[in-house]
């Protein structure tokens, strides 16, 4: 037997049926789930983001044809909507162009479940509604590439009117603020509300669309497609909690294996960073599908997988599916990437919970502020008569000696006046750690600046202060190999937790 934690949740309004003259099954005989559909109808935790993406990605892709038209219209007939976005605090910043930002949420609810489906997938039961999947998608005006930036469900943040709290309770605080006797469409609508305005004062954006997704059709979709690629680094067993069972290497997963391969959290080294990792991989190995000869030419599939999104999908009432598909008709997996947003670590509140820290306030804005930046135009190269071309008997040198090497500002200097430059002073630099090798120089004299790192190529060249006009500084780091050699190559800089990042053409091995 096995078992996992959830956070339970209130029941879900019924779907609406499709409309019939947009039924695409129209005239044939009802679906029947089959036995092993019935035993995994439903999602796991983390898993349900990757139908959102589906369901917008799935019309992106086809919007360029006819058929695809049809296809985005039967979409946009039969997907449920709310009243997601909120008239006050998600207005940090004013949104200019056609840039979109789009929350994507999946909650925990298994009121659709029956009971032999709750037993059989050691589901739970429901006691409340909680959000376990929360990604803000970016997609610039011109549509050419995506970033989707997940946050832990653990993240301890502002929550509007209740305070400091997690991020998965949001939801569920927002739901509880309607009058006793209000429908489930507002009490849904509030919970969208409150998490929009939290994700907003967070990280310093305007939220322009909304997008959620319960816990039925996962097995579906991941099935449509013809499962998904995955890559584990080593082998998992897990059971006991999340039923994970997967071997190392390369694998093609789907439906219930799907579930558990993006569910399991435990005996692996980062917990629910690396669940969070399974499920970006997991979203990109079914945009690779969506973008593939595979499916852009299987009518049949298109058909399967638009039908499949529509049932578990709910957006905002403003979003047009056909105007997103329009707009990301260029995006390719190269140029969807994925990241974490920018975190401090493990931590725990007042009342001894587990929580995690998430970066200050300004620079999660700053973060996000780049993140969502339209690209600078590329400056123009100076051309070839505007360059400024200096000789070395131009260029007066004074050489420091920074990197704790003996003697290394002397034997420098002999080679620079070998190379024509005059030297006029050698000592030592203010500290013996410099490990970059840095030319200054005084503003607006890059050209003498430019002649001497012709001769130590990868030295640090910038503006100071102290240099004396028409004289650069040579300040010695351990990286100098001598004049008319390159520095030694910085090694790079470690991956820090909360910097993972990679795209959806990335296919190597994770945890």
């Amino acid at each position: 037997m096995r078992r996992d934690d959830h956070d339970g949740q209130d029941p879900q309004a019924p779907r609406r049926p499709l409309p019939p003259k947009l039924d695409p099954r129209a005239g044939r005989p009802p679906r029947h789930r089959g036995a092993g559909a019935a035993a995994f109808p439903a999602g796991r935790r983390l898993a349900w983001t990757g139908r959102i993406v589906a369901a917008l990605l799935s019309v992106t892709v086809l919007a360029s044809s006819g058929w695809g038209w049809y296809l985005t219209r039967v979409a946009e007939a039969s997907v449920n909507r709310t009243d997601a976005i909120p008239d006050s605090g998600n207005d940090q910043a004013v949104q200019t162009g056609e840039a979109m930002n789009l929350l994507l949420v999946g909650n925990d609810s298994r009121a659709n479940l029956t009971g032999e489906q709750l037993a059989q997938l050691n589901a739970g039961e429901d006691s409340g509604i909680n959000t376990d999947t929360v990604i803000l998608v970016h997609v610039p005006a011109d549509g050419t590439k995506a970033s989707f930036v997940s946050f832990p469900r653990d993240s301890y943040v502002d929550i509007p009117g209740h305070g400091k709290g997690k991020l998965n309770a949001a939801y569920a605080y927002g739901r509880q603020n309607v009058p006793d006797g209000a429908s489930e469409a507002a009490r849904s609508a509030q919970g969208s509300q409150l998490l929009v305005q939290t994700i907003s004062q967070l990280t310093g954006l305007r939220i322009d669309h909304y997008a959620e997704v319960d816990l039925l059709g996962f097995f579906e979709l991941s099935s449509a497609v013809g499962g998904v690629e995955v890559n584990l680094c080593q082998a998992v067993d897990d059971s006991y909690y999340s039923g994970a069972v997967f071997p190392a290497g390369p694998q093609t997963i789907s439906g219930a294996d799907a579930l558990e391969f993006v569910r399991q959290r435990h005996g692996l080294p980062r917990g629910d960073f690396d669940r969070i990792i399974r499920q970006q991989v997991f979203i990109a190995g079914v945009l690779r599908k969506m973008l593939s000869d595979e499916v852009l030419l299987d009518l049949s599939k298109q058909r399967e997988l638009v039908a499949a999104a529509s049932e578990s999908l709910t957006i905002d009432q403003n979003l047009n599916l056909l105007q997103l598909a329009q707009q990301m008709q260029s995006v390719t997996a190269d140029s969807i990437d994925f990241q974490t947003v920018p975190y401090v670590g493990d931590d725990a509140d007042e009342d001894g919970r587990y929580i995690l820290r998430l970066e200050d306030e300004d620079t999660l804005h700053v973060f996000f502020a780049e993140l969502s930046a339209d690209p600078e135009p590329a400056a123009e190269a100076p051309t070839p008569e505007a360059a400024k071309v200096v000789s070395p008997a131009d260029v007066d040198v004074e050489v420091y000696n920074g990197s704790g090497i003996s003697g290394l500002a002397g034997s420098a200097g002999d080679e620079l006046t070998a190379a024509g430059f005059p030297v006029t002073g050698t000592a030592n630099a203010d500290s013996m750690d410099y490990e970059v090798t840095e030319i200054r120089y005084a503003a607006g004299e890059e050209a003498l600046a430019a002649a001497l790192a012709a001769q130590i190529p990868g030295a640090v060249t910038k503006v100071v202060d102290d240099a004396v006009t028409g004289t650069v500084q040579l300040v010695l780091g351990s990286d100098f190999n001598g004049v008319g050699q390159a520095v030694t190559a910085a090694p790079p800089a470690p991956v820090t937790e909360g910097e993972d990042a990679r795209t959806a053409a990335d296919t190597g091995c994770i945890n």
